[in-house]
């Protein structure tokens, strides 16, 4: 521009080029925004509807930041849990996670700054996000911290709603941990439409109730986890040398 300097061409540039990014995150994120409002005002209410104070929940959203364990979490509480008893169980619940950053480790690498928080929030939503975009952007540090923290503003904005309105309810509140449940669901067939590979859904989908009736609930998840990607892998490869 005319008149303008170097140094204020180059700072003007930088900014478009977040707000670019900013917006590509946004657009993005919207599948994610449905549904953790949902399930964050779902997550509130339950709370506060156990007996709870509206802070906890918030403040939980905030910094432990886990979904479905936050849910565990107050029915464990509930429950008069030992701390052992949840952090186990938390552990169990999130061992998941530990794949999801292990596909990630290249990513993430680019963006050293930013990597301590990619790695607090990332959720099973995030990732999903984030493995189904294009390579170029998960090549940029800047998306994968503004899917990150708007996928954490909509489960803190969700559960603030549903804390405040879980404070002036007075009747008793069931069913609403399917939520979670109905999310994963939609999830899951949007990376179907969108990877139109139907092998990793058959092979999740069977050993995740194979791991159910022969483990119990506790650490079915893991288990599931474990052999759904072993098998497809081996699956997958066979497919390719024939």
């Amino acid at each position: 521009m005319a008149g303008m300097s170097q140094v204020e061409s180059d700072i003007l540039s930088v900014r478009h080029s977040r707000c670019y990014t900013f917006n590509r995150a946004l657009k993005a994120s919207v599948p994610v925004f449905l549904g953790y409002i949902a399930i964050g005002i779902g997550f509130g209410l339950i709370a506060v509807n156990t007996g709870y104070p509206a802070a906890l929940a918030i403040s939980m959203s905030v910094i432990m930041y886990a979904g479905a364990a936050q849910y565990i979490g107050i029915g464990l509480f509930a429950a008069g849990a030992s701390l052992p008893e949840i952090a186990l169980v938390t552990l169990v619940v999130n061992l998941r996670h530990a794949a999801y950053g292990l596909s990630l480790i290249g990513p993430f690498a680019r963006a050293p700054r930013l990597r301590p928080y990619l790695v607090f929030a990332l959720t099973d939503e995030t990732y999903a996000l984030l493995t189904s975009v294009g390579e170029e952007d998960r090549k940029d540090g800047r998306f994968m911290f503004f899917v990150s923290i708007l996928d954490q503003s909509y489960w803190v904005l969700g559960t603030v709603i549903g804390a405040v309105a879980g404070s002036f309810i007075p009747f008793k509140l069931d069913g609403l941990e399917f939520a979670l449940t109905a999310l994963f669901i939609v999830l899951t067939i949007e990376q179907m439409l969108r990877v139109r590979d139907p092998l990793p859904f058959i092979v999740s989908a069977f050993c995740a109730v194979a791991a159910a009736f022969l483990v119990g609930p506790r650490g079915s998840i893991v288990v599931a986890m474990v052999a759904s990607v072993v098998l497809t892998a081996v699956l997958e490869r066979k497919h390719v040398e024939r």
